[in-house]
């Protein structure tokens, strides 16, 4: 890696050379900020990565030192770890996360993803402090899913403090209906826009518990990036 080089005495072309090839940087990103260090947690949140592309990508960030290769033979596990050289690109992509902000447009920056990983990544986030003590079934209707998924359930157990999310109907009553679009979703969770607004501008819908109807912007989560100040917000509704 890589299979080609720039042919040029610069350090950034040489940085490129190593981290361009696809999904390493997102493989980075997985371990560095969200500690994932097997393949199958790797595979599952990178969602649309192949296991011959995952594999192969691994392999070749191990030769160049990104990442070192932990096996235990004992209880037939490997994990894969970063490497200093690798925690040291650490402030690098919080520059080029923070750049994104400000400066890509939602639409672009949102418009197009795995709907699979950012519901990983939600289940996990859920404010459940702010959650009534009960079970509660939120169902999320993406209009624009055009994968075989467009409807998620989030579940809520106080007994255990989880929050699952699943593409299966559960067993339980809904206590809140939420429609809306991948876009309008995507673009709350990065502080794009607010749930107040794509309400009133269409392009979300809320019915059921008028509880969690009045809470969800405190119950719902964002990302750490959303508070980046200078974000480019979302284009008014057409």
């Amino acid at each position: 890696m890589p299979a080609k080089s720039y042919g040029l005495i610069c350090p950034i072309s040489k940085a490129c050379e190593i981290l361009t090839p696809r999904w390493t940087i997102p493989i980075l990103t997985e371990m560095g900020y969200n500690g994932y260090t097997k393949f199958s947690d790797l595979k599952r949140v990178l969602g649309n990565i192949s296991p011959a592309i995952l594999s192969k990508r691994l392999s070749e960030m191990e030769a160049v030192g990104l990442i070192e290769r932990i096996e235990d033979k004992a209880r037939g596990t490997v994990d894969y770890l970063p490497t200093e050289k690798a925690k040291a690109l650490i402030p690098i992509l919080d520059a080029l996360a923070e750049w994104t902000q400000k400066h890509i447009d939602a639409e672009l920056a949102v418009g197009c993803y795995d709907l699979s990983q950012l519901m990983w990544y939600l289940r996990q986030m859920i404010v459940v402090e702010e959650l009534p003590r009960r079970r509660l079934v939120v169902r999320i209707n993406f209009t624009d899913e055009e994968g075989p998924f467009p409807v998620y359930w989030l579940v809520y157990e106080p007994q255990n403090g989880v929050v699952e999310a699943c593409v299966d109907v559960p067993s339980f009553e809904v206590d809140l209906y939420i429609e809306t679009t991948k876009l309008s979703f995507g673009a709350v969770f990065y502080g794009r826009t607010c749930i107040s607004r794509e309400v009133a501008e269409g392009r979300m819908f809320l019915s059921g518990d008028k509880v969690l109807e009045r809470t969800i912007e405190r119950w719902m989560p964002q990302a750490a990036l959303a508070s980046v100040e200078g974000t480019l917000q979302m284009t008014a509704a057409e």
